[in-house]
């Protein structure tokens, strides 16, 4: 649907096409001719002339009306350009439609973000196990590294979730991988899902934990020793 309503936006010409094609031209597989040829093609559709002769584009440009036949032919096979027919009283008529365009310039955009989603996963996943190297004080044994995949693949944990169950452990008193994986279970079950609600979670987890041992701490001496919270008495 969204991608319908922007291939809308281009035939009204409330984008600046020209800025997209200019920028991405090539890595769509079109040369300069070609491109300029579109360009032309789409400032005419803009003017109300939906089927410029190859004679009218040519007039505009260094090459030839059978060139310019030739190019709009060759942007018609390769899905660039498309003919649509109309009838117009009692008679066909023909239009230029830049519709395969449009859409071919989303497709490469919208993979182009994937790409860079992929990428930018991929660095987070790096910098995890770095990150929990670096507290572990350690390598992280196989089994540990399976874990840490199984937690994004099987569980869909994201990584700063994950990260922000680390530091809850290291809060905890308890750096250990099954430690973690009852804190992220508890999150995932009670529908946490940003770094937000687990910190607020987490806090009105402690707060419990320390009124619930208050009156054990006041018949008990000081002894200097942080008290830890422990997730797995849930």
């Amino acid at each position: 649907m969204k991608k319908k309503i922007m291939i809308q936006w281009f035939e009204q010409g409330s984008i600046a096409i020209p800025k997209l094609l200019m920028i991405h031209y090539r890595k769509m597989g079109l040369n300069e001719i070609e491109f300029m040829v579109l360009l032309h093609v789409h400032t005419f559709l803009e003017s109300g002339k939906t089927f410029p002769t190859p004679d009218e584009i040519a007039d505009r440009m260094t090459i030839s009306s059978v060139q310019c036949m030739e190019v709009l032919r060759t942007l018609v096979q390769n899905g660039f350009l498309m003919i649509e027919g109309s009838q117009k009283d009692g008679a066909l008529c023909e239009s230029y439609s830049l519709q395969p365009l449009w859409e071919k310039i989303l497709q490469l955009l919208m993979n182009e973000t994937i790409s860079e989603e992929l990428e930018m996963q991929q660095q987070l996943e790096n910098s995890l196990y770095s990150i929990f190297e670096q507290e572990f004080g350690r390598p992280l044994s196989p089994f540990e590294c399976e874990t840490l995949t199984m937690w994004q693949d099987q569980d869909h944990h994201t990584p700063v979730i994950i990260q922000t169950a680390l530091r809850e452990a290291v809060l905890s008193g308890k750096l250990n991988f099954r430690y973690i994986d009852r804190i992220l279970f508890e999150w995932k079950k009670n529908g946490i899902k940003t770094v937000e609600q687990a910190q607020q979670y987490g806090q009105k987890f402690r707060a419990n934990q320390t009124r619930n041992s208050a009156p054990m701490r006041q018949e008990t001496k000081y002894t200097g020793k942080v008290p830890f919270y422990n997730w797995l008495e849930q």
